[in-house]
């Protein structure tokens, strides 16, 4: 059992790191990965889980269920703003155990609806937004393991606590795969059901929520018992009382849930364009983060002088390009594959059937994320030597707007093939470069930001980043599923490659070029 609180952590000074500092922060970091993992992993379960309602035709819409997948991106986009900072607020310990433990509600949720497949769609809705939860929990893990180690091994210990933690979209989707092919909990787990096409084949897609359950429970109480707050002041001065902490963090995810639920009804309720709902609900959460009154809004007050500063938000943009592009990919993937290659569309683009040599998604989806997760530590490693993260933000941006356009002149092949799957090798490698750059920039552009901030603004600049970035979840299924229902999903491609084009341009006027503005 590790120290709850630590009063002292003075991680610049090499004679403290040697003696104790060292194994406090790797023994936070080591149980913060695991916690991470399964956050991404029920956050983004709706990219696997909408496939297989597809393939056992739930009656729901292709776009419903691409619906899903953003309703979860939008919500865990949202709580990424108040959990951005809740470190100070609460402690890194406390933040840790307790959002774990509440991912808990929408796996055991999701499991026990998916048993009944007259479910309501709303129900589905509910779900999927409170499985944005884990999604949150990526911000408030970034900014605390920020704290935990010096500047010189941020790029290091950042890339492994994001990289690793990213792999539970590859874990998940390998995962959910396996425990859906039997009865994992018996009677308690309920019926299989048949699957069409498959004499015999039963499929248990409950087990896709029920599977973290036990998991979750595991890893909430090594965090309640293993991890550590630093209460020092540039740290978590205030934590006070577990119950008192546990009470701020609930208060401020839930005005994050609120507004991002308010954002939804907006889109979905009322058909208001997801460019003006956006921005609206980005800036209602901060708005009603100053509101709250006492302690906590001192403590956010001092926060928030990372908006004063202008490379937050330049770093917000660019960082939006590489884990926007990672977490919107992984979660659009899985149903991408079933949708363009799984049916058969003439030169027009009009849907002419199934295609019984598709390829199987659940085969290749888990590729891309797992390639993007273990290259996301590489790009943090590489820029913590003279490299620096600018220069290796510049090559992996230039290598996406090129993988991006070959992606989408595939498309245009395929969705206008009576064959798509002859073009399938060439979208599935494009598609792997265009992960494994992400996952580099994913890399360096957190390690430019533990270098380019002071000790005290770096785990909000990286919390906040990470927070707009997330609405990649959302606006990538989206937009993807919009140009589907079009039959031109290629557009999709040639606005993100306009859109990486800007963070080039970008990185290199203020961190790149030769007498630059920031060296980082």
């Amino acid at each position: 059992m590790g120290k709850i609180n630590v009063s002292r952590w003075d991680i610049e000074d090499a004679a403290f790191w040697d003696s104790s500092g060292r194994r406090i922060a790797r023994r936070n970091l080591w149980i913060s990965i695991p916690c991470l993992l399964c956050a991404f992993a029920v956050w983004l379960y709706w990219s696997i889980i909408t496939t297989q309602m597809l393939n056992l035709q739930f009656p729901f819409s292709k776009g419903d269920l691409f619906t899903l997948t953003a309703i979860a991106g939008l919500t865990g986009a949202t709580l990424r703003i108040p959990s951005s900072f809740l470190i100070r607020i609460a402690g890194g310990r406390n933040v840790v155990f307790l959002t774990t433990a509440l991912l808990i509600l929408p796996a055991l949720g999701t499991g026990l609806a998916l048993r009944n497949p007259n479910t309501s769609l709303l129900t589905f809705q509910i779900l999927a937004a409170l499985s944005g939860i884990g999604g949150g929990n990526f911000a408030s893990s970034m900014s605390n393991i920020s704290f935990f180690f010096p500047k010189r091994m941020q790029g290091a210990s950042l890339g492994l606590n994001a990289g690793l933690g990213n792999l539970g979209v590859s874990v998940m989707q390998v995962l959910i795969p396996f425990v859906m092919t039997f009865g994992l909990f018996g009677a308690l787990g309920g019926l299989g059901f048949p699957v069409p096409g498959e004499p015999g084949g039963l499929s248990y897609i409950q087990n896709a929520g029920l599977i973290w359950v036990p998991i979750l429970a595991v890893l909430a109480a090594a965090a309640f018992f293993g991890m550590s707050n630093i209460t020092t002041e540039w740290v978590s001065p205030g934590v006070g009382s577990t119950l008192g902490a546990f009470a701020k963090i609930l208060s401020l995810l839930a005005i994050g849930f609120l507004c991002a639920v308010g954002g939804l009804y907006l889109l979905l309720g009322l058909g208001i364009s997801k460019w003006l709902v956006l921005p609206l609900v980005i800036a209602a959460t901060v708005f009603a983060l100053r509101l709250i009154p006492g302690d906590i809004q001192k403590d956010l007050r001092r926060q928030f002088a990372i908006f004063d500063n202008k490379h937050t938000w330049v770093m917000t943009i660019i960082y939006t390009m590489t884990f926007g592009s990672f977490i919107g990919f992984s979660a659009a993937f899985p149903l991408s594959i079933k949708v363009i290659f799984g049916f058969i569309h003439d030169a027009a683009g009009a849907d002419l059937g199934v295609n019984p040599n598709a390829p199987n998604p659940f085969v290749y989806a888990w590729l891309g994320p797992l390639v993007g997760s273990l290259l996301r530590p590489l790009g943090g490693w590489v820029s913590d030597f003279k490299i620096g993260g600018a220069k290796i933000t510049q090559i992996i941006t230039l290598v996406m707007i090129l993988s991006t356009l070959g992606v989408a002149y595939v498309l245009i092949q395929a969705y206008h093939s009576p064959t798509p799957e002859q073009f399938f090798p060439l979208f599935l490698a494009l598609f792997l470069i265009l992960f494994a750059a992400t996952g580099i920039g994913n890399g360096s552009t957190f390690r430019s930001m533990g270098v380019m901030f002071n000790k005290e603004q770096a785990g909000p600049v990286l919390g906040w980043t990470s927070a707009v970035a997330a609405y990649g979840a959302f606006i990538i299924p989206k937009v993807l599923g919009e140009q589907v229902k079009l039959g031109t999903p290629e557009r999709a491609l040639w606005g993100f490659a306009i859109f990486y084009t800007v963070c080039l341009i970008l990185n290199w006027w203020y961190y790149a070029r030769r007498g630059a503005e920031v060296s980082c």
